[in-house]
Protein backbone atom coordinates (compact mmCIF):
# COMPACT_ATOMS: atom_id res chain seq x y z
CA UNK A 1 0.00 0.00 0.00
CA UNK A 2 2.56 2.84 1.28
CA UNK A 3 4.50 1.49 -1.99
CA UNK A 4 1.69 2.31 -4.14
CA UNK A 5 1.59 5.81 -2.84
CA UNK A 6 4.74 6.66 -3.17
CA UNK A 7 4.61 5.68 -6.96
CA UNK A 8 1.65 7.55 -7.21
CA UNK A 9 3.04 10.75 -5.66
CA UNK A 10 6.37 10.29 -7.72
CA UNK A 11 4.01 10.15 -11.25
CA UNK A 12 2.37 12.74 -10.08
CA UNK A 13 5.77 15.14 -9.55
CA UNK A 14 6.94 13.89 -12.62
CA UNK A 15 4.05 14.64 -15.08
CA UNK A 16 3.64 18.27 -12.51
CA UNK A 17 7.46 19.59 -13.07
CA UNK A 18 7.05 19.07 -16.53
CA UNK A 19 3.82 20.26 -17.48
CA UNK A 20 5.25 23.55 -15.20
CA UNK A 21 8.05 23.28 -17.11
CA UNK A 22 6.45 23.73 -20.66
CA UNK A 23 4.01 26.37 -19.03
CA UNK A 24 6.93 28.15 -17.66
CA UNK A 25 8.69 28.24 -21.45
CA UNK A 26 5.43 29.23 -23.16
CA UNK A 27 4.79 31.92 -20.85
CA UNK A 28 7.65 33.91 -21.61
CA UNK A 29 7.88 35.38 -25.14
CA UNK A 30 11.81 35.76 -25.01
CA UNK A 31 12.47 32.10 -24.05
CA UNK A 32 12.29 31.25 -27.81
CA UNK A 33 15.12 32.96 -27.73
CA UNK A 34 18.68 30.57 -28.83
CA UNK A 35 20.24 28.12 -31.54
CA UNK A 36 18.43 25.22 -32.30
CA UNK A 37 19.14 21.78 -34.18
CA UNK A 38 16.62 20.76 -37.03
CA UNK A 39 15.99 18.84 -39.96
CA UNK A 40 15.01 19.91 -43.73
CA UNK A 41 14.28 16.74 -45.69
CA UNK A 42 17.76 14.90 -44.62
CA UNK A 43 19.47 17.37 -44.04
CA UNK A 44 20.33 18.54 -40.40
CA UNK A 45 20.67 22.40 -39.57
CA UNK A 46 21.28 24.81 -37.24
CA UNK A 47 18.91 27.90 -36.73
CA UNK A 48 19.68 30.85 -34.63
CA UNK A 49 16.11 32.61 -33.50
CA UNK A 50 16.80 36.02 -32.40
CA UNK A 51 14.59 39.22 -31.13
CA UNK A 52 14.08 41.82 -33.27
CA UNK A 53 14.22 45.78 -33.02
CA UNK A 54 10.39 45.79 -32.78
CA UNK A 55 9.62 42.86 -30.45
CA UNK A 56 8.88 40.21 -33.15
CA UNK A 57 11.26 37.09 -33.58
CA UNK A 58 13.45 35.84 -36.61
CA UNK A 59 15.18 32.42 -37.65
CA UNK A 60 17.92 31.97 -39.42
CA UNK A 61 20.19 29.02 -40.32
CA UNK A 62 23.34 29.37 -39.51
CA UNK A 63 24.87 25.96 -40.33
CA UNK A 64 24.35 23.61 -42.93
CA UNK A 65 25.71 19.94 -42.87
CA UNK A 66 25.68 19.37 -46.46
CA UNK A 67 25.84 22.47 -47.33
CA UNK A 68 27.82 21.91 -50.45
CA UNK A 69 27.23 20.26 -54.36
CA UNK A 70 28.60 17.88 -56.01
CA UNK A 71 31.25 20.20 -57.64
CA UNK A 72 32.52 21.61 -54.44
CA UNK A 73 30.43 25.05 -54.53
CA UNK A 74 28.47 26.38 -51.68
CA UNK A 75 24.31 25.32 -52.22
CA UNK A 76 22.53 28.21 -52.92
CA UNK A 77 18.79 29.00 -52.48
CA UNK A 78 17.72 28.32 -56.18
CA UNK A 79 13.72 27.38 -54.93
CA UNK A 80 13.34 30.86 -53.57
CA UNK A 81 9.99 32.50 -55.35
CA UNK A 82 12.20 35.68 -54.54
CA UNK A 83 14.73 36.00 -57.53
CA UNK A 84 16.33 38.78 -55.37
CA UNK A 85 16.88 35.88 -52.57
CA UNK A 86 18.09 33.28 -54.98
CA UNK A 87 21.80 33.68 -54.20
CA UNK A 88 21.34 33.29 -50.49
CA UNK A 89 23.96 30.64 -49.21
CA UNK A 90 22.08 27.79 -47.39
CA UNK A 91 23.95 28.24 -44.41
CA UNK A 92 22.13 31.91 -44.27
CA UNK A 93 18.56 31.51 -45.17
CA UNK A 94 15.78 33.28 -43.32
CA UNK A 95 13.45 30.45 -42.32
CA UNK A 96 10.91 33.50 -40.83
CA UNK A 97 10.19 36.42 -39.76
CA UNK A 98 8.12 38.69 -37.96
CA UNK A 99 6.84 35.90 -35.81
CA UNK A 100 4.83 37.22 -31.97
CA UNK A 101 3.89 36.31 -29.08
CA UNK A 102 0.58 35.97 -28.23
CA UNK A 103 0.41 35.91 -24.02
CA UNK A 104 -3.39 34.72 -24.11
CA UNK A 105 -2.73 31.75 -26.37
CA UNK A 106 0.53 31.45 -25.05
CA UNK A 107 2.49 30.67 -28.05
CA UNK A 108 4.39 32.32 -31.21
CA UNK A 109 2.40 33.25 -34.71
CA UNK A 110 1.50 35.91 -36.86
CA UNK A 111 4.04 34.57 -39.80
CA UNK A 112 5.08 32.36 -42.37
CA UNK A 113 7.58 29.99 -42.54
CA UNK A 114 9.68 29.71 -45.58
CA UNK A 115 10.34 26.04 -46.63
CA UNK A 116 14.21 25.83 -48.84
CA UNK A 117 13.67 22.27 -50.04
CA UNK A 118 10.20 23.04 -51.76
CA UNK A 119 10.31 26.76 -51.99
CA UNK A 120 6.99 27.72 -50.24
CA UNK A 121 5.72 29.54 -47.51
CA UNK A 122 3.56 28.19 -44.28
CA UNK A 123 1.61 29.41 -41.86
CA UNK A 124 3.44 29.07 -38.48
CA UNK A 125 2.45 28.56 -34.97
CA UNK A 126 5.20 27.68 -32.16
CA UNK A 127 5.38 26.21 -28.78
CA UNK A 128 7.01 23.98 -26.47
CA UNK A 129 6.48 20.51 -25.98
CA UNK A 130 6.33 18.87 -22.75
CA UNK A 131 9.52 17.51 -23.59
CA UNK A 132 11.14 20.40 -23.90
CA UNK A 133 11.50 20.72 -27.56
CA UNK A 134 10.29 23.42 -29.76
CA UNK A 135 7.19 22.58 -32.12
CA UNK A 136 7.04 24.55 -35.00
CA UNK A 137 3.35 23.88 -36.64
CA UNK A 138 3.22 24.48 -40.41
CA UNK A 139 0.18 24.85 -42.18
CA UNK A 140 -0.98 25.01 -45.93
CA UNK A 141 -4.83 25.14 -47.34
CA UNK A 142 -5.71 23.29 -43.85
CA UNK A 143 -3.19 20.80 -44.47
CA UNK A 144 -0.32 20.54 -41.46
CA UNK A 145 2.98 18.95 -40.47
CA UNK A 146 4.58 19.65 -37.04
CA UNK A 147 8.52 20.33 -37.03
CA UNK A 148 10.58 19.79 -33.87
CA UNK A 149 13.77 21.63 -32.96
CA UNK A 150 15.94 21.10 -30.11
CA UNK A 151 17.73 23.70 -28.05
CA UNK A 152 21.35 23.63 -28.21
CA UNK A 153 22.38 26.75 -26.87
CA UNK A 154 20.33 29.53 -24.99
Amino acid sequence: MIRRIITTLIITLFTTSAAVSQNALNNAADNIVGTYSGQLGSDNFKAKITKMADGSYRGQIIWMENDRDAQGNKRLDTKNPDKKLRSVACDRIVLFSGLRYDAKAREWSGTKIYDPTRGMRAKLVVSWTKDGQLQLKCSVMGISKNLYWQRIEK
